[in-house]
């Protein structure tokens, strides 16, 4: 059966890695630690797939930059401490070296910073299938399309042979507004509900189905 898309784009947390729960209580704690009023977790959880800078925006709005830069620091020290823990969901290894056998073009676009998606990209063993990657750091904060954007031209590939897989309305929007097609997930960060508006042309609950359907129909 012909390929459907060439190039694979992947978000990282809560889609590749389980760390959506992590995440979460690093940065409810990081507020507490320097005094800015408490979040829900459902409110953390909301914001994973944010730069970090746009993260804290969405959380508090316009606070001083003393206090932002406080919570930016304490959030990086509690995500650091158990970041080289954090679990892939089950079959990511195999899917990722599958998908790479088959000729697929694989790469990640991520709100996680340089240093951090090296790390895990390291930690997990991934980073010798993935051929390109973009960061917050280098890129504009999903959802603007730039992440999207840069891959596709240091591919050569079109954006309808493009496929973005991610767990949030953030990376579903970035692919909308890139041209490109997009799978939302609902094992990590977001359920449906935060992105079934953005027509995604396939929705899976768990990782096991969605490395199923790459393979037999990507």
């Amino acid at each position: 059966m012909p390929k459907q898309f060439d190039l694979i784009v992947w978000d990282w947390d809560g889609t590749l890695a389980d760390s959506t729960s992590m995440i979460t209580n690093a940065v409810v704690q990081a507020a507490e630690h320097v005094g800015l009023p408490a979040i829900s977790s459902e409110s953390a959880r909301n914001i994973i797939g944010l730069g970090l800078r746009e993260a804290i925006h969405a959380l508090y709005g316009d606070i001083s930059d003393e206090k932002a830069q406080a919570l930016a620091s304490q959030y990086r020290v509690n995500y650091y401490a158990g970041e080289s823990e954090i679990p892939l969901f089950a079959g990511v290894t195999e899917a990722i070296s599958a998908l790479n056998k088959q000729g697929f073009k694989l790469a990640v676009a991520t709100g996680k910073g340089r240093r951090g998606l090296n790390l895990a990209l390291e930690h997990s063993g991934l980073g010798r299938y993935f051929h390109a990657t973009r960061t917050v750091d280098e890129c504009f904060s999903k959802p603007h399309p730039q992440m999207l954007f840069e891959l596709m031209e240091y591919f050569n590939v079109l954006p309808q042979r493009t496929l973005m897989i991610g767990d949030t309305s953030y990376d579903l929007q970035m692919a909308k507004n890139a041209g490109a097609s997009a799978i939302g997930v609902t094992y990590g960060a977001q359920q449906a509900e935060h992105w079934h508006h953005l027509n995604s042309i396939r929705q899976f609950s768990d990782f096991t189905n969605l490395s199923q359907w790459l393979i037999q129909n990507g």
